[in-house]
């Protein structure tokens, strides 16, 4: 049986439906899971990371798990999952890890603290560590539906977006493939990207002009003051002004571990085009 976590997500969604393609026994687990709209026959199951009266009854007769790590009751999540027999985690974590200034980072410091939890833990640990997520585009699509110019701190920055549907695709290589539990994957998107670029795509994707507003860094980070902790936001502001014109690294782990080139932000555009559209 495996256990997939975080199962209103995206990576979730999509590696479910991998998972129960190949006619594996699956459970899903959600703090609201009355929420979650799953295939017939799929048991959802509540699982509050941040509850561990949670943790016993979802992992009961697990064997693996797909885990959305929150670090705060890690250590109990998997003594209890130690004592429920699962013999292998797989771990979502973060490039951000990858960080000089990991261990002072809010974004960082939290999946650097998950990733030591779960390696010393006596449970099997893989761990993924996707870079950007093409689908924090998604926070340009109000200003976008509604003709408003999108504003950002450093339309320069440069960043590696992978699609969804490529980070489910490696989780469920290295969830059934035994020779690649234990591993350590580094995932990115197959280019790397200003923000600029990637409103170019997502306006051709969409069909109508966007506009880029630049704005100070205090700006950007009042606005986001209702979606993100101020440790977090100048964590992120502090990322993009390190890549402010100078292009990030690229891996080929994802061709490695689903057998085809990771899809472009163009793709990831096109997929989720009407999501931005007026």
């Amino acid at each position: 049986m495996i256990l997939i976590t975080g199962g209103r997500g995206a990576v979730a969604t999509r590696l479910l439906s991998l998972v129960t393609d190949a006619g594996l026994a699956v459970r899903v687990g959600s703090a609201e899971p009355a929420q979650l709209t799953l295939p017939e026959g799929i048991p959802a199951v509540r699982l509050d990371l941040t509850a561990p009266s949670t943790f016993a009854s979802a992992l009961a007769g697990v064997r693996s798990v797909f885990l959305y790590a929150s670090a705060s009751h890690l250590d109990t999540f998997l003594d209890e999952a130690g004592r429920a027999g699962v013999q292998h985690i797989v771990l979502l974590s973060s490039a951000a890890v990858l960080s000089p200034d990991a261990e002072t980072s809010a974004m960082a410091k939290s999946h650097l603290d998950a990733e030591r939890a779960v390696q010393a833990s006596p449970i099997t640990a893989t761990i993924l560590r996707p870079g950007s997520f093409a689908a924090n585009a998604t926070g340009w699509a109000w200003a976008i539906k509604t003709g408003k110019p999108v504003r950002l701190p450093y339309p320069g920055a440069y960043n590696d977006p992978i699609h969804e549907r490529d980070i489910a695709e490696a989780a469920y290589t290295v969830l059934t493939q035994p020779r690649h539990h234990g591993g350590v994957y580094d995932l990115t998107g197959p280019e790397t990207l200003t923000f600029a670029e990637q409103l170019d795509q997502l306006a051709k994707a969409v069909g109508q002009p966007i506009t880029v507003e630049q704005v100070t860094p205090a700006e950007w980070k009042e606005a986001m003051a209702e979606h993100l902790p101020p440790n977090f936001a100048d964590s992120i502001l502090d990322y993009w002004k390190s890549t402010d014109g100078k292009p990030v690294p690229l891996t080929d782990v994802v061709q490695k571990l689903t057998g085809h080139p990771g899809r472009t932000f163009a793709e990831w555009a096109a997929d989720h085009a009407a999501e931005f559209a007026s």
